[in-house]
């Protein structure tokens, strides 16, 4: 189910993580604290209601949906009095785990952070500026969307006719070249050494 489910996110353009032993997938959200977790109750080495409740003791705010055959009153109210946000008992429909998944991120995505930090650089979404050593760096109106773009997806592999159609849209005047171009620029604008970057990188193939 697992291999179902990362390829059904990915398609709907989710960065897909996945673990098929509760140690480890409890290691990775703490390390990487995901946007959202889909945890199975019955996991081996550490149950879901463990992971559930570890990830709240420390009080990460990351929304949790629950999925489990087990299907009491009992086992659902345990996963919310936890802290689940949702729970999803099998067999479920993988239109119906899209579509709670879509609300929960709907709900989060007024919560964006302001800023967002990488290195020595800070971008500001609402004042819409960067700076970088505390120093403000200038960007075109479409370097700003790039970037944003890029910290949104953090960890993501973008085609160039997805950050085409994020920040541009339909645009006759933009080739997949002149994405490349501006990705150049940014690098020279964001990166301590352009030849070897390190917030932007290019993946061929």
């Amino acid at each position: 189910m697992m291999r179902v489910l990362k390829d059904n996110f990915q398609l709907k353009g989710y960065c897909v993580r996945t673990s098929d032993d509760g140690e480890q997938g409890l290691n990775i959200a703490l390390n990487e604290e995901p946007d959202l977790i889909i945890l199975d109750i019955m996991l081996p080495k550490m149950n879901g209601y463990d992971i559930c409740s570890r990830i709240r003791n420390i009080n990460l705010d990351i929304p949790i949906i629950l999925v489990s055959a087990k299907s009491e009153e009992a086992d659902i109210v345990r996963g919310l009095n936890i802290g689940a946000d949702d729970y999803l008992t099998k067999p479920f429909r993988m239109r119906e785990l899209l579509a709670r998944t879509e609300a929960i991120m709907r709900r989060r995505g007024s919560e964006e952070p302001a800023t967002y930090k990488f290195g020595s650089c800070q971008l500001d979404t609402r004042k819409g500026t960067l700076t970088c050593d505390s120093q403000e760096v200038k960007l075109s109106p479409k370097e700003f969307d790039m970037l944003h773009l890029f910290l949104r997806k953090s960890g993501c592999v973008l085609t160039r006719d997805e950050i085409l159609d994020t920040a541009w849209g339909y645009c006759h005047f933009i080739t997949l070249h002149d994405i490349d171009r501006f990705i150049v620029t940014l690098r020279k604008k964001i990166e301590p050494d352009p030849n070897n970057p390190m917030f932007i990188h290019t993946i061929k193939g």
